[in-house]
């Protein structure tokens, strides 16, 4: 069954999470509903969210941005004009693939996403979200297992590492009755100054880059075509 594509424009953040959850609430789900999966795109005014894994310490200094507890995955982020974001509400059962592989997916769409601008995406083992270099964002150099798998009889790494590191797109899901909600924000020209009030993702000093700040001068509506492109194409059953 076609995936269905929502161009929303510039939406409160509210009225859109409330909108998603009640379609994954109210929909029937399976192999045997009529009911159409659906992909939102949209960029929202300024606004802070907050995971359900989120701690207060990580937002110090919200000013006039308000924030929002949603009951996502993960801990605090930033949303702005100039972000596209993506909400997939897919029923995984029907899709055939299960929570590991669907954020996968959504995150090589990513990828892709970058590599049409001619940008390389890169993944950080245990720190969901995209990636790039900040000294050589176009270049193809595979990125060194991060964190560095310990030696034998030797503790792990504490927590991943970000060193030389932009995060470019951050994602958050919610998953009930095997379906997802809430999705994935690639920064493409924003005005960065809300992530110095924040942890991003809770991860202190993380940087946060967009397109533009790479040097890739790209049209929101173009970003939005191509994102919503391969989304649609990596969440295919």
């Amino acid at each position: 069954m076609d995936l269905v594509v929502s161009q929303l424009g510039r939406v409160d953040y509210l009225p859109t999470y409330a909108a998603m959850q009640a379609f994954t609430d109210q929909r029937d789900v399976g192999p045997a509903s009529a009911v159409q999966d659906q992909l939102w795109i949209c960029e929202h005014p300024p606004v802070f969210t907050q995971g359900l894994a989120g701690k207060a310490e990580h937002i110090f200094l919200p000013g006039d941005i308000p924030v929002v507890q949603t009951n996502r995955g993960g801990q605090v982020t930033y949303h702005g004009p100039g972000q596209v974001v993506g909400y997939p509400l897919i029923d995984l059962k029907r899709a055939g693939y299960f929570v590991k592989e669907y954020v996968y997916r959504i995150e090589e769409a990513v990828i892709k996403t970058l590599s049409h601008f001619g940008v390389t995406g890169h993944r950080v083992a245990g720190a969901p979200g995209i990636y790039v270099r900040l000294d050589d964002p176009t270049g193809h150099a595979p990125l060194e297992q991060r964190p560095q798998k310990a030696a034998p009889g030797m503790p792990g790494p504490a927590s991943p590492d970000f060193t030389g590191l932009g995060k470019i797109a951050a994602l958050g899901i919610k998953v009930s009755r095997n379906c997802t909600y809430h999705g994935v924000a690639l920064n493409v020209a924003m005005d960065l100054e809300p992530y110095s009030r924040i942890n991003p993702c809770g991860y202190v000093r993380l940087q946060t880059v967009d397109l533009s700040t790479i040097g890739v001068s790209v049209a929101w509506d173009e970003a939005a075509h191509v994102l919503s492109h391969k989304l649609a194409t990596y969440l295919a059953p």
